[in-house]
């Protein structure tokens, strides 16, 4: 029998209590035996209690407290920095995971037998299923494009025959195996990437690699793969190891845009070259252009300053301020409130129900008569609901594309406030009203249309950024 190995489990967490508390309690119920784990968590300067809640529920695991937040590649460098000051003999694998994950039962014990079943494998990453939608896959590794540094996600979405309406904690307890479940799915699969939301490593390999890229956040586990890779070894995701975590969809980029394509930038840069970097710079500069057009100037500067930063060579922590405040979906009273607002113009792009602003609008419409409410309904061929709001004014959408914008550029004027999905934002409803409430399952962020003099006068630096690409 071969010995069960010894790992050590690497978890950074800022301000997020009760997920890591959920995280730990989901660790105590896994089949590896826990007296071959060590559990070290990185705390960021958390302001919300995290550190005291844990030495209080939890005896057994290591905290180290940094001084300030220094980001997802801060925190875990402090872990592996700690790992690899370990004698060599101390432990087999490092076991990184996000801080807002559960993890299944055999989660690790099935990452330890993929590397154990190829030894000239380096990695093993879980299979990332959605915590807010328990039964759909959030990924299971992924690929990265090399011509512009976006992610490929492996299986993204797609649901798990019979599992819709199963609570995660019945699943984490379950016995499961996406192999008999999935169509073609094989027990392990070779990838560019895993995401450190559960990631084991050897850890003789990890120190010989050594830290990563000071990205702040976004991409730095990304590189490390790539680099794992690119010294030859395998990096696997595994279908039979499973963990939970809240769904990309619910997390609408603002500020992190920066992040994301400053740290894509530099990450082609070294391992792809400068044709890459070029491709992805104008790829970023297309989204920068659309930003602007959708009224997201703030957005869009940010965006432009990843590009200079990466040309200046700036890396880690950036101070970005926006002018935009992001708000608390509880907080949309407040801005309906507002008498100067008389008009209101919703696409059926808005999902009301699961933005949780449905009852806010009847609410508000009952204590305003004076406000009136006009729903876009969708074109026949798209599945939408056909109306959402009780007392709203329809206005039939045209179903082909170029007779739609045509309506779009009709009801220009008529409105003082357009709420737009941050998901599937409708490009010409931002010039139509006076502001625009961009909304998100999680808060809003309202800000005034978007002005071609100042659209103008940005597309001399957009174009010179194109040209020195």
């Amino acid at each position: 029998m071969k010995p069960t190995p010894k790992i050590l489990v690497i978890i950074v967490t800022w301000n997020k209590k009760d997920y890591v508390i959920d995280l730990l309690k989901s660790l105590s119920n896994i089949s590896f035996p826990r007296e071959q784990l060590d559990i070290l968590v990185i705390d960021n300067a958390s302001n919300d209690g995290t550190v005291d809640s844990l030495k209080s529920q939890f005896s057994d695991i290591t905290i180290i407290e940094n001084e300030e937040n220094i980001g997802g590649t801060g925190g875990f460098n402090t872990g592996l920095a700690w790992a690899f000051e370990q004698p060599d003999s101390r432990y087999d694998f490092l076991w990184l995971l996000d801080n807002d994950v559960v993890v299944h039962q055999h989660a690790l014990s099935e990452l330890v037998n993929a590397l154990d079943d190829n030894p000239d494998a380096a990695v093993a990453g879980s299979t990332m299923m959605q915590l807010d939608y328990p039964w759909r896959i959030n990924e299971m590794g992924a690929f990265v494009d090399r011509n512009i540094g976006s992610l490929i996600f492996n299986r993204h979405y797609e649901p798990v025959p019979g599992w819709q309406g199963k609570s995660v904690q019945d699943l984490l307890v379950s016995d499961t195996d996406l192999t008999q479940q999935l169509v073609g799915c094989q027990a392990t699969m070779d990838v560019d990437y895993v995401a450190a939301a559960s990631l084991l490593i050897r850890a003789p390999i990890a120190k010989k690699e050594g830290l990563w890229m000071d990205f702040f956040i976004h991409f730095d586990d990304v590189e490390w793969c790539l680099r794992i890779g690119k010294a030859g070894h395998r990096i696997l995701v595994s279908a039979k190891s499973l963990i939970w975590h809240i769904s990309a969809i619910a997390k609408v980029p603002s500020w992190i845009l920066y992040y994301d394509n400053r740290n894509i930038l530099y990450m082609l840069d070294k391992h792809n070259g400068s044709t890459s970097v070029t491709n992805a710079t104008r790829w970023i500069i297309k989204k920068t252009l659309y930003l602007y057009l959708l009224g997201k100037q703030d957005l869009a500067d940010l965006q432009v300053q990843s590009i200079d930063d990466f040309k200046s060579r700036v890396t880690g922590k950036k101070d970005i301020q926006l002018p935009y405040a992001f708000k608390q979906i509880s907080q949309l009273k407040e801005v309906l409130a507002d008498t100067s607002i008389k008009s209101i113009l919703i696409p059926f792009t808005v999902n009301l129900q699961a933005t949780n602003i449905q009852r806010v609008l009847v609410d508000t419409i009952r204590a305003r008569p004076d406000l009136t409410i006009f729903y876009l309904t969708p074109p026949s061929h798209l599945h939408y609901p056909q109306c959402q709001i009780s007392g709203s004014i329809p206005i039939a959408t045209p179903k082909y594309t170029l007779f739609r914008y045509i309506k779009y550029f009709r009801l220009r004027k008529q409105f003082d406030l357009t709420l737009q999905s941050d998901y599937q934002p409708i490009l010409p409803l931002s010039w139509v009203s006076h502001r625009n409430l961009f909304i998100n399952d999680e808060n809003f962020c309202v800000r005034p249309k978007p002005r071609l003099k100042n659209i103008y006068k940005k597309l001399p630096e957009l174009f010179k950024l194109w040209r020195d690409a």
